[in-house]
């Protein structure tokens, strides 16, 4: 199935999760990340419980001392 992740199109498994995802898109300091699936922000405790949709857009915010990167 395909989703969009921060803008690009990237074809995934079928119950591919938010958790998996940031796996294997590398992301760094997972720690600090906000995620929005179709511009809704996703609970970082439901990551690992979260399926992604064919054609969902996944975006990756970071957050460290309060600020946005």
């Amino acid at each position: 199935m395909t989703v969009v992740v921060a803008g690009v199109k990237k074809e995934v498994e079928a119950g591919t999760t938010i958790a998996k995802l940031i796996v294997d898109e590398k992301v760094e300091n997972p720690d600090y990340v906000t995620v929005t699936v179709n511009d809704d922000f996703v609970d970082s405790d439901v990551f690992d419980k979260t399926e992604l949709k064919d054609g969902d857009a996944v975006e990756f915010l970071y957050f460290m001392g309060g600020g946005a990167f």
